[in-house]
């Protein structure tokens, strides 16, 4: 079956008896890996025929969805604490968790010409606002939080600060011109290895703590096949090269 569900978890609860088929996996995803997720779902159905449900969201949310019940059976964090926390909670399924993408920061605006692939325009202050997500629930908004007190930005920049709850709001405030500076995931400006929107520059990793961003199997998954099969798919050479098209590292 070659179709890709999106469903919020909200309005879950009336068909989660139905949810869990042989051939099916409810799979939740920070909001970051969107796009790339997308992606490899479909040639992940197309390759095995299973079929595959997403949802994605800030991995903060996530993780107190999964500790409230929710029927994810595989969880592609943001970062790699929050499977660790569901390991010692006893969520997970011992000896799943690996890294399945190292993400990297970018400041963007959708603006052609805005940014000249440095820094100038963060340190000129010459921006209405910027976009950063929560770093308590993001952690590219930890990572953004980083790059300003690396910069010596923090304090000259914050009054102009407008946080999205998620990456994904995030660039959506960009988007929008709503900001039109921020902070965003490589990978939400990125495809098939080039940056195909407005302005960026991608921030150099020594600014900020690496984004290893960790996938587990939920107990929930245990006994299914497909959850099964798609943390596998995400280890191949198959799925690397398109984590990759979307800025991301493996390793």
């Amino acid at each position: 079956m070659n179709l890709m569900k999106q469903l919020p978890w909200l309005v879950l609860g009336c068909v989660a008896a139905t949810h869990a088929s042989a051939d099916q996996v409810h799979a939740a995803v920070a909001a970051n890996f969107t796009g790339a997720m997308k992606s490899v779902v479909a040639q992940f159905e197309a390759d095995t025929g299973h079929d595959v449900v997403l949802s994605f969201g800030s991995s903060g949310k996530i993780l107190a969805q999964i500790q409230n019940g929710a029927p994810f059976e595989v969880f592609l964090s943001a970062d790699q604490a929050k499977p660790e926390k569901l390991e010692q909670d006893g969520f997970v399924v011992d000896g799943s968790r690996f890294t399945y993408a190292i993400g990297a920061l970018a400041l963007w605006s959708s603006l052609p010409d805005f940014i000249e692939n440095d820094d100038a325009r963060l340190t000129s202050g010459d921006f209405n606002k910027l976009s950063l997500a929560n770093p308590k629930l993001a952690p590219y908004g930890l990572a953004a939080t980083e790059v300003l007190e690396a910069l010596g930005l923090t304090e000259a920049t914050q009054a102009k600060w407008v946080q999205g709850e998620n990456i994904a709001q995030t660039y959506q405030f960009v988007a929008t011109g709503n900001a039109n500076l921020g902070f965003v995931a490589l990978s939400q400006i990125m495809s098939e290895g080039h940056v195909t929107q407005g302005s960026s520059w991608i921030v150099p990793s020594e600014l900020y703590s690496p984004i290893r961003q960790d996938a587990v199997l939920l107990k929930k998954g245990q006994d299914n096949l497909a959850a099964r099969d798609l943390m596998a798919y995400l280890k191949s050479t198959k799925a690397h090269e398109i984590i990759h098209s979307y800025g991301y590292k493996t390793e």
